[in-house]
């Protein structure tokens, strides 16, 4: 390692401890303090559980359906040309421009009691699912698209010419290249889905037991002055975090090594 890269190398670890590694020790920290039984009463306590069950049962929904629609979007937008597409390409990037307050005065005055559409899902399961869908849209349309301009179509066209069907050539070619991106954007969905705060504070309605999240609870305790408590949901939701990628990356490693 030269010297220029070796001092490249010191101030990007210095800047990333300061921005991520150590505000996350902290909390950590600040989590450990109470020991195990702070762990323990969380847990146990059943507005909290219901929250941490639907922040990590929506989030994955959310990331499953994005996984599909994401790629189907990034496809017709490299593969296609049709009118209007510059003008769709800007608009997939809107929830990334967007303050997520802003989000969730959007989706509640078209999905809520004043629905011009007729239909109202705010204070339910359906309305979680909703912001989380719009706040994550973006990640993996964003991630796959890069990797199909540079996928060679006569790639799949000799495939073909040497018999592989369709569904083969998806399959053994298309999908192997893809799972790298795919997975990327499936964690970073996921990830920002067990975040989300804003988007849900209007739509949801936070009803304990119900439509309450995580990030929710934890300015609850934060309120209440539990700096301990809120600590170890955020510590639970980043255990949650890191298994997740950790999964994704193993899957996708498996899926490229295979085909």
């Amino acid at each position: 390692m030269t010297r220029s890269s070796g001092l490249g190398l010191g101030v990007a670890l210095v800047w990333f401890s300061l921005l991520v590694l150590i505000p996350l020790c902290l909390v950590v920290i600040t989590a450990a303090e109470g020991g195990w039984s702070t762990f323990s009463s969380v847990l146990q306590n059943p507005q909290t559980a219901a929250a941490l069950r639907l922040t990590v049962f929506e989030a994955m929904a959310v990331s499953l359906l994005n996984v599909v629609m994401g790629t189907l979007i990034a496809w017709v937008l490299v593969r296609d040309d049709f009118w209007g597409k510059r003008a769709l390409e800007v608009v997939i990037d809107i929830p990334f421009a967007l303050p997520t307050i802003v989000a969730g005065l959007v989706l509640l005055s078209l999905y809520g009691p004043t629905s011009p559409l007729g239909i109202d899902v705010a204070n339910t399961r359906w309305s979680v699912f909703l912001a989380l869908l719009f706040v994550t849209l973006p990640f993996v349309v964003r991630t796959v698209e890069p990797v199909l301009m540079e996928l060679d179509p006569e790639v799949e066209q000799a495939a073909m010419s040497l018999g592989a069907s369709r569904a083969t050539t998806v399959r053994r070619i298309i999908l192997p290249a893809l799972a790298p991106a795919i997975t990327a954007g499936a964690a970073l969905s996921f990830a920002r889905g067990i975040s989300e705060y804003g988007s849900l504070v209007l739509l949801s309605g936070n009803l304990p037991l119900k439509t309450e999240v995580a990030s929710v609870r934890i300015l609850t305790y934060i309120e209440n002055g539990n700096e301990a408590a809120a600590a170890s949901v955020a510590v639970i939701m980043l255990v949650v975090a890191l298994a997740a990628i950790a999964a994704l990356e193993i899957l996708s490693r498996r899926v490229s090594r295979r085909d």
